[in-house]
């Protein structure tokens, strides 16, 4: 599959770009490409599929959002085995990649990211401290998953949810 190509001065601030030039970069990917967006979400509660639907046109790439806030509507929505989630915890590289493949099950889209996290204040672990948060992104046939903790308080940690999974969505869409 042809990458799309980002302009000179679009790569180089591709580290830094804004939510809503982030997603207008995502937004001509997917649209080019022929491919629709579906996101499945806990941390952020839906954040990520507003986002996304606030920019104009977003119906001709934007398929739709699953906010599975809950293990059952993780079960329930996407198919992420219950045992999956009693094994690795609802905030694990396992059920992050299950909630992006089970996204692409569930809708009529080929692209897909997924966040679960601990956005805080409370329910953090030794293992899982408040911040911490685990994406999944279904590109091109492929899982990928990436774990990073964010710093701050729930708004602070639910923001930086949503602009890194947008970033390393579009990183992978022009990869």
């Amino acid at each position: 599959m042809d990458r799309i190509q980002l302009s000179k001065k679009e790569r180089s601030a591709q580290e830094t770009l804004a939510p809503a030039d982030c997603l207008a970069a995502i937004s001509r990917c997917l649209i080019e490409r022929g491919r629709m967006l579906a996101t499945a979400e806990s941390c952020t509660g839906g954040m990520i599929a507003a986002a996304c639907t606030d920019l104009a046109g977003s119906s001709q790439w934007f398929e739709r959002g699953f906010v599975s806030y809950s293990n059952a509507a993780k079960t329930d929505m996407l198919g992420v085995p219950a045992r999956l989630i009693e094994q690795h915890g609802a905030v694990s590289q396992a059920v992050a990649c299950a909630m992006a493949e089970g996204s692409l099950r569930h809708s009529r889209a080929q692209v897909s990211l997924a966040v679960t996290g601990v956005a805080g204040p409370t329910g953090g672990s030794a293992a899982t401290p408040l911040g911490s948060v685990w994406f999944g992104w279904c590109v091109d046939g492929q899982t990928h998953s990436e774990r990073q903790h964010f710093a701050g308080d729930r708004a602070a940690v639910r923001a930086a949810t949503m602009r890194h999974a947008l970033q390393r969505l579009l990183d992978r869409l022009t990869a």
